[in-house]
């Protein structure tokens, strides 16, 4: 344990517990200006059920598409969430797909085999790359930057068929745990919109949580997708390192370190749309992965963990979100399958592992980044200008090159140490899962937060985040609502190259909890 560090998270609880009954008093006062409700029943469909309508000509793309584009209007005025759209070449694009099943050129089957998301509308984070589209990524040095192509990951969905609709808002150069930027402004949860929506796919998140999107791509260096999903009640997957190629994404670093903890995956409404996603965007390595290959339930082997780590410095789960671990342990047990603790004391170190690892290969990329872009940041410089009301850099970007400078207040020879330690976890938990097991424990130890505590929030992620360093595949399963009617849910977190068990294990539980609950459209 890092006595300094946990001092200073715990710094952090303090003034968090102090200023939210402040925030929370302010929000019951102002009016929340309501989401409309979801009028097209084609809305609440899931990605592959649209995909065969289309295929049977029960409906037209066209239908689908203009229906997600006026769910996108309805909602945008109080998420924003949208960086930029392309809705009228959608339509176009749409039409033209009709026009090709009306001619039947193709059988049913060869539509399946050969784009097997037709017609499906999708959603991509800015940073990954749409063409044509918005390439700030929030950053106003950026600011007028477009794609010129599509990131790999988006040109394998549209390959497949998918239509994409727009660009959603990130934080600053995807530096945040809360969606906010100089350019496109601060995106807002569709549960309460006094609260965040996540980041850095927050933009991402809000959407397909709002019944705006139903399938999307997001990417993931420390959270980035699962985080978000949990706090919009939606599935997010971070891939085992190395399958989804990360080609058009921004920012980038060629290093292999920091390609194994950014990973670029898919974000769902549904549970059964994991799977055919993460086909298409695998691409030719999707075979080797055996994801229709399904292991009987009785024979998975479920471990969990229902805390955070060492208490002091470090939020720990709520009430309501360990109740909801135990439930889903309780639902595996029904099913015959082994349950039990898992037995890993490096946990206690989770914060300290995840943070000692990052310190090296993305505070260089970091550097890298802002050297592209012709400016050297200078911390002191760069927190005056802020002070003074002329910042170039958010606070979110601010504050997290400080966490990296000051290097979360571990010194050299113990980062050295839990880099050790982070290696003999990842042999633990690989020896641990095999091929038929799954480790249940938080994505976040509390959901969405009010606006603006993002800084006094920063250990929420860390559980998330330390399955980038470890490089094993997690995925963000929804739980429904806690009492506050927020998103609440855990991660299911499998070893190497079994992605295929997150997405059966969510699958499971979608059935057996409900999943994805639609925001009210009246708080």
């Amino acid at each position: 344990m890092e006595f300094a560090m946990h001092i200073y998270g715990f710094i952090l609880k303090v003034l968090s517990f102090m200023i939210t009954p402040i925030l929370a008093v302010r929000a019951f006062f102002v009016h929340q200006k309501p989401l409309p409700p979801i009028k097209s029943e084609y809305i609440k469909c899931s990605a592959s059920e649209l995909a065969r309508k289309i295929r049977k000509q029960e409906v037209t793309c066209e239908r689908i598409v203009r229906a997600f584009i006026v769910r996108c209007r309805e909602v945008n005025p109080v998420l924003n969430a949208i960086s930029e759209n392309r809705f009228c070449n959608a339509i176009d694009e749409a039409h033209t797909i009709d026009q090709m099943i009306d001619s039947g050129v193709k059988t049913e089957e060869e539509l399946e085999r050969d784009t097997p998301l037709l017609g499906v509308p999708f959603t991509v984070k800015e940073s990954c790359g749409l063409k044509g589209m918005r390439f700030s990524v929030g950053c106003t040095l950026r600011d007028g930057m477009k794609a010129m192509e599509n990131g790999a990951a988006v040109e394998k969905l549209v390959k497949a068929g998918a239509i994409p609709i727009l660009v959603s808002n990130t934080p600053e150069l995807c530096c945040s745990i809360e969606t906010y930027n100089f350019i496109t402004g601060r995106t807002n949860n569709p549960y309460n919109r006094f609260r965040t929506s996540g980041g850095s796919s927050g933009g991402e998140a809000a959407l397909l949580g709002s019944g705006a999107s139903v399938i999307g791509i997001g990417s993931d260096m420390g959270g980035s997708i699962r985080v978000p999903a949990m706090f919009n009640g939606v599935y997010g997957h971070k891939p085992t390192p190395g399958i989804i190629d990360l080609t058009g994404h921004f920012p980038l670093d060629p290093s292999p370190d920091f390609q194994k903890v950014l990973c670029i995956g898919p974000m769902t409404r549904y549970a059964e749309d994991l799977t055919p996603m993460f086909k298409i965007l695998a691409g030719d390595k999707a075979s080797s992965l055996n994801l229709d290959h399904k292991v009987p339930v009785n024979n998975l082997n479920v471990f969990y963990l229902d805390n955070c780590g060492y208490p002091l410095g470090n939020n720990q789960p709520t009430r309501e979100i360990k109740k909801k671990i135990h439930q889903a342990v309780n639902h595996f047990k029904s099913k015959s399958c082994k349950c039990e603790k898992a037995d890993l004391p490096e946990w206690d170190d989770s914060t300290e592992i995840s943070l000692a690892s990052f310190f090296g290969s993305i505070l260089k990329s970091v550097n890298k980044t802002l050297n592209n872009m012709s400016i050297k940041f200078s911390l002191p410089h760069e927190a005056v200008k802020f002070i003074l009301g002329a910042p170039t850099f958010t606070l979110a970007t601010i504050h997290f090159t400080a966490l990296l400078t000051f290097k979360a207040f571990i010194p050299k020879k113990r980062r050295e140490m839990y880099v050790v330690e982070a290696e003999t976890l990842k042999k633990k938990l690989t020896n641990l899962l095999k091929d038929n097991g799954v480790l249940l424990c938080p994505t976040s130890a509390q959901p969405a937060f009010y606006h603006g505590l993002f800084p006094l929030k920063q250990t929420l992620t860390c559980q998330a985040f330390l399955f980038n360093i470890l490089h094993l595949p997690a995925t963000n399963v929804p739980l429904g609502l806690n009492s506050q009617g927020l998103p609440i849910g855990l991660q299911v977190v499998a070893g190497p190259g079994q992605d295929k068990l997150c997405f059966q294990v969510a699958e499971e539980l979608e059935a057996a909890f409900g999943g994805w609950v639609p925001p009210p459209s009246s708080y």
